[in-house]
């Protein structure tokens, strides 16, 4: 036995030398390492089938038993009942009406913003057998086209005003008529609305199909920011609406059309508010409409019930919060048109309320762990499903529970993180599945959690894995040098031998209300980055400090008003930790993120000395006072309010202080983290005559992606860690 064990201990160092080596290449332009996923998949009207994207065209699977029933859309059949405009491959998305007679199909789309996209919308009219465009293509292209309920109609905007085509007589409407870029906007966002607020639709049809609710955003008075397009002999320039932190925004009107007046009301919900109206939503009598009224500071939100037959309107639900509310939506409005389900922060932790609107507020979860999201709602049956951690801070798992908040049940196994779709009658769920090791599993379940099949379980991913030699991540916990518990994650090397020292990047995001570290298999690019890393020896560690996800209320928002303040303090903390750690190598430390994660890399390394040897920021914020007003007064107010809040939690504060290795990354045309950060930064740095490395994108945004420019990129940072850390 001895013999065998001293063999394979001089076998090891082959057997691992064997394994491939990865490259950056590998990752970003053969993107060998991204996980496969199920195209298409939609849960279908009916709520007993889905349907996928695949060689035969858009096809129809029994939920029970996986079987084929239906080809919704023959591949075959595409070019013919589009006169040969069309094919499979022009597809960008597609949705069925209520009758699934009609789908609803987008090709040729193109991005806005993080949200928001244009397109040409055709509809497939099952039963014809035709596919026709939903608008004349010369006017150009259509944003949020959507079926009315019985798919009749379809509603949409283009330039800046709703429209409205009914699908029978080819009628186009149009509804707005004031819409004009960088002035005034019908059923679309806002920049920062849809940015801050996760919506960039908004519009609604009521559910009998008699009315439209939008919203008009008048953002004339808002100041605008301009870009400089590089290119062309004289570069052009692009200009939109950004209101920063503290300054004015958009001025935003509730609005119904009612189709058969052909009439526009706008709501009338007080003058001179200086808030937001982030969500709206139908009754299901379609007479009432849910808006919710949230003021400017964030942490008061109204449910106004306004009643299209009488005009008046009453406040039906309010939820407070010391710090701020986040917006979300878990909003479930029940088919008896007084009573909702919603999740509110109002006991520490995020959990499930059943409200009767204008009446009393029972809570059906409780506990000392957060509850993600509602994942669907049975009124038959009156069942809960939903998204929790209560099996562990770092898992997510699926439970349901009744109305009365009575007879919990787990339905998942407890041991990972769990995403679900549910069918539109809540008998069938998909289930996508990871841990810390495995990447996604997708399967099909009953509601009970029997699991019926399996979808795609990336069998071929996990063999890539294991042939490239990947290491996996442990996840650990430490006290910090303020009696913090912080959760982390590390990756050693495939070959680790406790006897040797270590070099250690620290990947860092750390935003308000995120979580890095989870027992999912997160970010799965930048993984096979750090497994690169690690095969040229580096150990990489993520640790999420205060103001992170999944710990309840105090964690989550002891930063108000301090932002970035107790962020880095952790950091470094953790810098510090990893010291103590005999495999460690103490003086060869580095520190990098992107966008929050940039902004925080920074502070930490600038307030730290020379704790870290190397720091890079990918898009950072470096004062928050060049951000965004929703974003940012969620979590400092205004800088009005509370100037320190804002200028001693900026990186270009403590510049002056760097006594490390830096580089400073940015795409020119980031509309979301403007390129003034980088140009403010350094500004300081050269002022307080500091060396640092820096490289820009031309005309790449927040992602910085698009032709080679990932690949180009992360060989870039590898470079830089392999030269300096």
């Amino acid at each position: 036995m001895k013999k065998i064990l001293a063999f394979f201990l001089l076998l090891l160092p082959l057997l691992l030398n064997a394994q491939k080596q990865i490259t950056v290449e590998d990752i970003w332009s053969k993107y060998l390492f991204y996980p496969k996923g199920v195209r298409g998949y939609t849960p279908v009207p009916n709520g007993n089938e889905y349907s996928v994207v695949g060689i035969a065209g858009i096809v129809k699977h029994s939920f029970e038993t996986g079987e084929m029933t239906e080809v919704a859309l023959p591949t075959l059949k595409i070019s013919e009942f589009s006169n040969k405009e069309l094919k499979l491959e022009d597809l960008s998305d597609y949705s069925f009406d209520q009758s699934e007679n009609k789908i609803l199909l987008s090709t040729e789309e193109e991005s806005i913003y993080r949200r928001s996209s244009k397109a040409f919308y055709y509809v497939f009219d099952k039963q014809k057998e035709k596919i026709v465009s939903i608008s004349d293509k010369s006017k150009g292209k259509q944003s949020f086209a959507t079926f009315s309920n019985d798919g009749s109609k379809v509603a949409f905007v283009r330039d800046n005003n709703l429209f409205m085509v009914d699908l029978a007589s080819k009628k186009e409407t149009q509804i707005t008529f004031d819409g004009e870029r960088n002035k005034v906007l019908n059923g679309m966002a806002d920049w920062v609305y849809e940015e801050e607020l996760s919506q960039a639709q908004y519009f609604s049809w009521s559910p009998d199909g008699s009315k439209i609710a939008f919203l008009r955003f008048d953002e004339s008075q808002v100041k605008e920011f301009s870009m400089t397009m590089w290119g062309e002999l004289y570069p052009e320039e692009y200009r939109y609406k950004y209101p920063k932190a503290g300054e004015d925004n958009s001025v935003v009107d509730v609005m119904i059309y009612d189709l058969n007046s052909g009439k526009t009301t706008k709501l009338d919900f007080g003058k001179d508010f200086d808030g937001y109206y982030p969500r709206i939503y139908w009754l299901p009598n379609s007479t009432d409409l849910i808006t919710l009224k949230l003021n400017r500071h964030q942490n008061h939100l109204d449910f106004i019930r306004y009643n299209t037959l009488t005009q008046q309107y009453d406040v039906v639900f309010t939820d407070d919060n010391k710090c701020w509310l986040e917006i979300s939506d878990e909003y479930y409005f029940l088919n008896d048109n007084k009573t909702m389900l919603v999740t509110s922060e109002r006991d520490g932790y995020n959990h499930i309320y059943k409200v009767e609107l204008g009446g009393p507020v029972t809570q059906l979860t409780k506990g000392q762990w957060d509850v993600a999201s509602i994942a669907a709602v049975d009124q038959k049956a009156k069942l809960v499903y939903y998204l929790s951690n209560e099996s562990n801070t770092l898992n997510r798992d699926l439970y349901v529970i009744n109305f009365d908040g009575k007879k919990k049940k787990l339905l998942t196994s407890g041991t990972g993180w769990n995403d679900v779709s549910f069918s539109s009658n809540a008998k069938y769920y998909r289930c996508t599945y990871s841990d810390i090791q495995t990447p996604p599993v997708y399967t099909i379940h009953k509601a009970d959690g029997k699991q019926l099949r399996v979808l795609e379980d990336n069998a071929a991913l996990k063999k890539r894995m294991e042939d490239y030699g990947f290491s996996k991540k442990e996840l650990f916990s430490f006290t910090s040098d303020q009696g913090i518990q912080l959760n982390g994650w590390m990756l050693k090397p495939l070959d680790f031998d406790a006897t040797k020292k270590y070099p250690v990047l620290m990947y860092v995001y750390g935003g308000p209300c995120s979580q890095e570290v989870d027992n999912s298999y997160s970010r799965a690019m930048d993984f096979a980055w750090y497994q690169l890393l690690a095969q040229h020896g580096y150990i990489v560690v993520c640790v999420d400090g205060r103001g992170t996800n999944a710990r309840g209320d105090e964690f989550r928002k002891c930063v108000y008003k301090n932002m970035g303040h107790y962020e880095a303090i952790d950091q470094i903390s953790t810098a510090n930790y990893l010291k103590t750690l005999y495999y460690v190598d103490k003086n060869r430390i580095g520190i990098w993120g992107w966008s929050f994660g940039g902004y925080l890399s920074a502070l930490s390394a600038f307030k730290s000395g020379k704790t870290f040897k190397m720091a890079i920021s990918v898009a950072p914020v470096t004062n928050w006072r060049y951000y965004d007003n929703i974003y940012t007064e969620r979590f400092l107010q205004t800088p009005q309010e509370n100037a320190d809040g804002y200028d001693q939690n900026s990186p270009i504060t403590f510049a002056k202080d760097l006594e490390t290795k830096y580089l400073l990354i940015h795409g020119t045309a980031d509309d979301n983290v403007h390129f003034q950060n980088a140009m403010d930064l350094v500004t300081a740095l050269n002022k307080a005559g500091k060396q640092y490395d820096q490289f820009f994108y031309p005309n790449k945004n927040h992602f910085i992606m698009g032709g080679n420019t990932r690949t180009h990129l992360y060989t870039k940072l590898t470079n830089y860690i392999l030269e300096n850390l």
